[in-house]
């Protein structure tokens, strides 16, 4: 078998709306949110989940990608020895953790960049940071100016061409794998950090712990250029989560069709043997509930969400059709508080979570899902089939956006029974094709026996 990157199902956490953290941090005291979240292991046993991504967790001012100390849980999670527990637990349970790994920029309040404010030209890291002026300023009327991500000022850019940076950055690394156990970073700003870093830092962790997963945060570009034998292992695929929805939301399944052909058909994708992480919605996009005309679709997006090719994540809450939307530029709606007691006790779509937990059951115990050769075996506007092959091994995936039930005629790549992959009914071959009848908004498996 393959890494266990390849094969997971991801659950993503935003550990400081997810515990209700204070928005600031200006406390003293730690208070130990992160024990809130020791119960949800089981719950996330429970769909499937064999992977955490869990981030920002860095000891920062705000939001969690200002960071202030790369070395301490932030206090209004916890302390270090809470996120030991954390990841115990998890392993325990075969569950791998990743966590967000903030190395473009740093908050104002970094000990390298406050000696800048104090010390000026006389500092030692004067260079550890993109374009120091002294001859500028800044909106905060450092008397100096410096190099910001996207223009927010909290967020100074480090320069990743400096040596003392990067030993900086690959000792912080090399801590949260000793100290922590953890199995992977997520890079964010990915598409922003040097093609060297990511190549040097793929190559140290191979060393510290040859299965550590890097996966990149990229939107735009050629995914490539990111996920090679050299640098990440995997990217975010912002392409496929925008025809998730809107392929569904427009009744265009050739929009999905055309992303996965061209990303990964057996013959030319253009990643094709690599694999890409996949999410229908994050802390920085709106919840897929928010995002469907039509909430019925919501089951077969997550069908294909884990049955085409790439890394299946969900986002905490998304189990149970929460609904978010960002309010301009405030992404609190994102990324709520939320008590896992309480929303198991007032599940507002239990049949959404028993779906999700019956795909991450069937992806578990069907390594093709994760392996197989992508093929395409029918594409209308409104219905979709393809199949995942790996040697005998085939899965056949058919969906309807239709709000009426639509009858399918499929061709089936090999030879041999088939059978309904939930209630393991046979299904008739005739003439090398399977007819199936699929009811509004619904999606099915088939699986050669």
């Amino acid at each position: 078998m393959g890494a266990w990157y390849n094969e997971a199902v991801f659950y993503h956490m935003y550990p400081l709306g997810m515990t209700g953290a204070p928005k600031e941090n200006r406390e003293e005291e730690v208070v130990h949110r992160l024990r809130d979240l020791f119960p949800w292991i089981s719950h996330l046993e429970k769909l499937g989940i064999t992977a955490i991504y869990i981030g920002p967790l860095f000891e920062s001012t705000t939001h969690g990608y200002d960071t202030r100390d790369y070395k301490k849980v932030d206090r209004r999670l916890g302390d270090n020895d809470d996120f030991k527990e954390f990841v115990r637990l998890a392993h325990e349970k075969g569950i791998q953790v990743v966590v967000d790994g903030v190395f473009n920029h740093t908050g104002r309040e970094f000990f390298a960049f406050q000696d800048i404010q104090k010390n000026r030209e006389g500092s030692p890291y004067r260079n550890w940071y993109k374009g120091v002026n002294f001859g500028w300023n800044s909106p905060y009327n450092d008397g100096f100016g410096y190099e910001a991500w996207r223009n927010c000022f909290e967020l100074v850019n480090l320069n990743l061409y400096e040596p003392a940076v990067r030993d900086y950055l690959f000792d912080v690394i090399h801590f949260w794998i000793t100290e922590f156990d953890i199995d992977g970073i997520r890079l964010d700003c990915a598409d922003c950090l040097t093609f060297d870093f990511m190549k040097e830092l793929r190559w140290r962790t191979s060393q510290w712990k040859p299965d550590f997963w890097l996966m990149g945060e990229v939107i735009h570009g050629d995914y490539a250029r990111w996920v090679n034998d050299e640098m990440l292992h995997s990217t975010t695929n912002y392409e496929l989560h925008k025809g998730l929805y809107s392929g569904h939301n427009d009744h265009n399944y050739f929009e999905i069709a055309h992303t996965i052909r061209r990303q990964f058909d057996e013959n030319g994708g253009i990643y094709k043997g690599r694999t890409l992480y996949s999410f229908v919605d994050n802390h920085d996009v709106d919840r897929l509930m928010s995002k469907l005309n039509n909430r019925d679709h919501i089951r077969e997006v997550y069908t294909l969400l884990y049955t085409l090719p790439g890394i299946p994540s969900i986002y905490y809450g998304s189990e149970w059709g929460i609904e978010g939307r960002k309010q301009g530029c405030c992404d609190d709606p994102l990324r709520p508080h939320l008590i896992l007691e309480e929303m198991e006790k007032n599940n507002p779509h239990p049949e959404l979570t028993r779906h999700i937990a019956m795909l991450g059951k069937i992806r578990k115990e069907n390594p093709v899902l994760a392996y197989g050769r992508y093929r395409e075996l029918l594409l209308t506007n409104r219905q979709y089939a393809f199949a995942r092959i790996r040697e005998d091994e085939v899965m056949i995936v058919a969906a309807n956006n239709d709000e009426e039930a639509a009858s399918m005629n499929i061709p089936v790549p090999a030879d041999g029974t088939y059978i309904d992959a939930v209630t393991g009914e046979e299904m008739e071959v005739v003439g090398g094709r399977i007819t199936i009848e699929l009811g509004a908004c619904e999606s099915m498996l088939l699986k050669k026996q």
